[in-house]
């Protein structure tokens, strides 16, 4: 079977022991005579998936099951952009926002349509191309909750070190660096994340949410917005996501295999760091997108041609050694190598020879 070095943001490369197992359960699932695709989602053969699977991400952050709710959902993260202040946020009240990226930039947008919106730091200034430092935080016991985003794919940023919140519940969207990163997972009482760059396929959401706060959500609303009735009914509410979540639980078991959270961040900084030395050996010729160098995403790097003229020629030869998802982000151009969990430390090399050898030949 051929591989490429699929550098695409999402959705993304695979654990190719995953692929495989999840490729015997689509033709039958524990001797049942039936795909994982044609069991009920009420039947033993998916019950005890859908339990572990809950299980395993509590277990893979850290956290308790007594402390914590899990829950999957449909709709990516951009729902989870209204889900949270519709269950938490009412008009006449006040949520902290960072303003690091596109993405956190939409789901302000969501949250004024409920309430008021604090950005309590912004970096849409230079473009985003850093982690705002200085907060302008609402004060104590003033805002329902502090909202960042973890990592910024588009841009190339991610924050290594958590927000202070004044006291209000931390929430954040964790879509593309979740088992990324060894965090204290714990500080958190909302932390949502599409799957398809680290934890799965696309079409299943993973939220996970402290209980306590939970009793503070809102009652009134529609069962399927509702975290509350979500967790009361462990994501069964309704036909859940069930081949997501199944290749979720694979690779919580992958993630396990390979020695938890800290191995894997540890292996993540190690790819990132032979791309970004490729990078900083040349930077006459390279750009790198993030201008803070303690800001630079692990999992999104984003860099420019400094004569963009070469572009054409770099992503040619590109494609010649079997790489592909290079192109930036539409809205931001350039280059994007997306290094995530599963993508070999042999592609990260591959690349780097590719920025070395290119810089030389052209520079």
């Amino acid at each position: 079977m051929r591989r490429i070095y699929n550098f695409s943001a999402g959705p993304a490369v695979h654990p190719l022991p995953v692929l495989e197992e999840a490729s015997q359960a689509i033709l039958e699932i524990n001797g049942s005579g039936m795909s994982l695709l044609e069991v009920s989602h009420r039947s033993k053969d998916y019950d005890a998936i859908h339990v572990e699977a809950m299980a395993n991400v509590l277990g893979t952050l850290g956290l308790s099951a007594d402390e914590y709710a899990v829950c999957f959902l449909g709709g990516g993260a951009s729902l989870q952009f209204a889900m949270l202040p519709m269950n938490f946020l009412a008009p006449g009240q006040t949520a902290d926002y960072l303003d690091a990226g596109e993405w956190g930039s939409k789901a302000i947008a969501e949250a004024r349509r409920v309430g008021t919106v604090n950005v309590a730091g912004s970096s849409a200034d230079t473009k985003y191309d850093r982690i705002p430092r200085t907060l302008a935080l609402s004060p104590p016991g003033a805002a329902r909750y502090l909202h960042f985003t973890t990592n910024n794919t588009i841009e190339g940023t991610q924050v290594f070190a958590l927000p202070e919140t004044n006291g209000a519940p931390l929430t954040a969207d964790m879509s593309s660096d979740i088992f990324a990163v060894d965090r204290d997972h714990s500080r958190f009482d909302l932390l949502y994340a599409g799957a398809q760059k680290n934890a799965g396929p696309a079409g299943v959401t993973m939220i996970v949410i402290r209980r306590s706060f939970l009793e503070t959500a809102h009652k009134n609303l529609s069962p399927m917005l509702s975290y509350a009735v979500q967790a009361q009914k462990d994501s069964l509410y309704n036909t859940p996501p069930v081949f997501p979540i199944f290749v979720v639980n694979l690779t919580l078991k992958w993630i396990a295999a390979q020695g938890g959270l800290a191995a894997i961040e540890k292996n993540n900084r190690e790819k990132a760091a032979l791309i970004y030395d490729a990078l900083d050996a040349t930077p006459d010729f390279y750009q790198t997108c993030a201008a803070e160098p303690s800001d630079r995403s692990l999992m999104n790097i984003t860099f420019r041609l400094a004569d963009e003229s070469h572009n054409a020629a770099f992503l040619a030869e590109a494609k010649k050694r079997d790489m592909d998802g290079l192109p930036g982000h539409r809205n931001v151009g350039g280059f994007r190598a997306s290094v995530y969990n599963a993508f070999p430390a042999e592609g990260c090399q591959a690349l780097a020879d590719l920025l070395t050898e290119f810089a030389r030949q052209n520079g």
